[in-house]
């Protein structure tokens, strides 16, 4: 499915290589001695044109989007990057796709709108001609006293004047309601995205942080994870994530990257 080459201490790549009885060639690994200059590598290299993916390893993924984000030779297109956490829930009917719970820690209303571009990009690249987004707050009316309330009436308002394409956005409106058409039946709550979300847009980087690690952690879901905005698709997995949601992450970057994205001496 790829073709990696390995950025980190070559010695150590090798060793763990052997006792894996994995062939890796030695040519494919640039030898790099701490986390820094991994990532700087690894970003250059995405720049020169020579990776179509960019997947972190056992370093801090911060120390990556430094990397990535470094005004002079990072590989940032897009006004703002965002996470997406794509989730497999045993107990919904579908794939959930939520943001921002990785990257954006408290995103004002510009900074949603960019997020909310992001994510219905990506589902229209996975084929959803009409994906329905829910803008998730605390409560369904809104409140001077919950800003995010204000910014999902205007991301509603925004989404009817056509600003992010063929999708349905509603909002402010509640976990429950977005999810379980019977909670939306009984409280009267009348959408075609209530109990049939695709995109959960949260209000900060706490809550999508939280509800993800709820979703698969204790629901028992899959994920997969992937952050866009950049040249390419970027996957930032913990250090902790299972084998299955690395792989799962790879899979989307993989068939993203066979279409061409934009480099930034585009911009």
């Amino acid at each position: 499915m790829i073709r990696p080459i390995l950025v980190g201490q070559k010695d150590e790549i090798l060793d763990i290589s052997r006792k894996l009885n994995h062939t890796v060639d030695p040519d494919s690994i640039i030898d790099c001695s701490d986390e820094k200059s991994c990532a700087r590598e690894a970003v250059a290299l995405v720049r020169a044109g020579k990776g179509k993916i960019l997947i972190k390893g056992l370093l801090q993924t911060g120390i990556l989007l430094n990397a990535v984000l470094n005004p002079d030779h990072g590989i940032r297109v897009s006004p703002l990057m965002s996470h997406v956490a794509i989730l497999d829930v045993p107990k919904y009917h579908k794939l959930l796709f939520v943001t921002d719970g990785g990257m954006v820690v408290a995103p004002g209303l510009d900074d949603k709108r960019h997020i909310l571009n992001n994510v219905v990009e990506l589902c229209h690249f996975l084929g959803y001609r009409h994906p329905k987004a829910a803008v998730l707050c605390a409560a369904e009316t809104i409140s001077p006293r919950m800003p995010e309330t204000e910014d999902a009436a205007a991301l509603k308002a925004a989404a009817l004047e056509g600003d992010f394409g063929s999708c349905l956005v509603e909002g402010p409106i509640s976990m429950d309601l977005a999810t379980d058409p019977d909670s939306a039946r009984i409280k009267g709550y009348h959408s075609p995205v209530a109990g049939d979300a695709d995109i959960l847009l949260v209000p900060s980087i706490a809550t999508g942080n939280i509800l993800c690690k709820a979703l698969y952690g204790l629901a028992g879901g899959k994920m997969a994870g992937l952050v866009l905005g950049a040249s390419v698709p970027i996957t930032v997995n913990s250090r902790s994530a299972t084998a299955e949601e690395k792989y799962s992450s790879i899979l989307v970057c993989a068939g993203m990257a066979q279409e061409r994205r934009p480099s930034p001496n585009d911009i």
